[in-house]
């Protein structure tokens, strides 16, 4: 695919995602939904980490509402079903950790991208906006999934009902991102990081991601099970060894890619 309103590059392991249409806060389109599915995938075929950051000085503000004819003639079902889930579920289902850089205002559908991370960093100017009341909307884009699980019922249900701005120091405070992170040093920062986990144990993140998330359907004896069982995957890896025999001689391990 040829990309129109993202740029995506691979070096060192780390496949980033910028959202560019800065002119426009990055606000998505049909075609940017497109592409940064399409990305996402391919990301966790090329990489070993998937960041996604934006253009300019937002992270995201949404749908882009002069993408659509008129208010009242789109369809919203057919577009959450066949353009932001599979968006959603590429960065959710992505086999390697993704990180979202939240450079900016992350507004709306923009702030429930970014939640469907694994990893959320802020910068400390950043602030995130569950704005679809003020149009007469619900949370969408995995935001009524993501929120309560990460905030708390009650912060959730302020957040989709006020549609106020919760600040990135805010957000960090109640358990919504992993890092708010001063201005200056946020790209430094995002980008260690990402170093960080792209010469990880990649095969250990993955079933990291699939235990953790299994655990909001499972229940506690079904969690131990699987737990067992990718626990037991793991010990067999190369990885293991390897992580152990680096301990014991004091040096840093060196992770298989995949």
């Amino acid at each position: 695919m040829e990309y129109q309103t993202i740029t995506y590059e691979v070096a060192d392991d780390i496949a980033v995602i910028t959202l560019n249409r800065a002119e426009k806060m990055n606000a998505l389109t049909t075609q940017m939904r497109a592409e940064v599915a399409h990305a996402a995938t391919q990301g966790g075929k090329e990489a070993r980490v998937v960041v996604l950051t934006g253009a300019g000085r937002a992270f995201c503000s949404g749908q882009d509402l002069g993408d659509r004819a008129t208010a009242g003639n789109v369809d919203m079902e057919r577009t959450l079903r066949d353009e932001y889930a599979p968006m959603l579920r590429a960065i959710v289902n992505c086999p390697v950790p993704t990180i979202a850089a939240v450079n900016g205002p992350a507004a709306g559908a923009g702030a429930n991208l970014a939640l469907a991370a694994d990893v959320v960093f802020a910068t400390e100017s950043a602030y995130f906006m569950q704005a679809f009341t003020r149009i007469g909307l619900i949370p969408d884009a995995g935001g009524t999934y993501t929120l309560p699980r990460q905030m708390g019922m009650a912060k959730a249900m302020g957040a989709a009902l006020f549609a106020d701005k919760i600040s990135a120091r805010q957000a960090d405070d109640w358990g919504m991102i992993w890092e708010a992170v001063p201005d200056a040093e946020f790209d430094a920062h995002w980008r260690a990081k990402a170093a960080h986990l792209a010469s990880g144990p990649t095969a250990a993140y993955a079933s990291a991601k699939r235990v953790v998330r299994a655990t909001w359907e499972n229940s506690f004896e079904e969690q131990l099970t699987l737990e067992a069982q990718e626990q037991g995957i793991c010990g067999k890896s190369r990885d293991f060894k390897e992580g152990v025999l680096a301990f014991t001689e004091k040096r840093t391990a060196s992770f298989e890619g995949r």
